[in-house]
């Protein structure tokens, strides 16, 4: 079995509904799609950053339904490790 790592402008292309990307991912199975945990580190820092940065309740609310939508969407997809091997790779 191949896997379909998805970086993280990929994995946030999908997840705002980008066409092109969707279609390219729905036509995979998903157990052949992945992400790293650099991309949920990624992700989740941007989230809490914004979460920070919000200055109206309306904003507040927003960022919150952001956050809770990215770690649903982290639950259903399969993430690899950062590991000694990805470690090695990433140098």
């Amino acid at each position: 079995m191949s896997l379909w790592v998805l970086d993280t402008d990929h994995v946030s292309f999908f997840q705002q509904g980008h066409s092109l990307v969707g279609q390219r991912i729905n036509a995979v199975n998903p157990e052949e799609i992945a992400t790293t945990i650099i991309t949920v580190e990624e992700q989740l820092y941007g989230r809490l950053n914004l979460i920070r940065r919000a200055n109206s309740k309306e904003l507040l609310v927003l960022t919150y339904t952001r956050l809770a939508a990215t770690l649903n969407y982290f639950r259903s997809i399969n993430l690899l490790d950062f590991d000694q091997n990805a470690s090695t790779y990433y140098a």
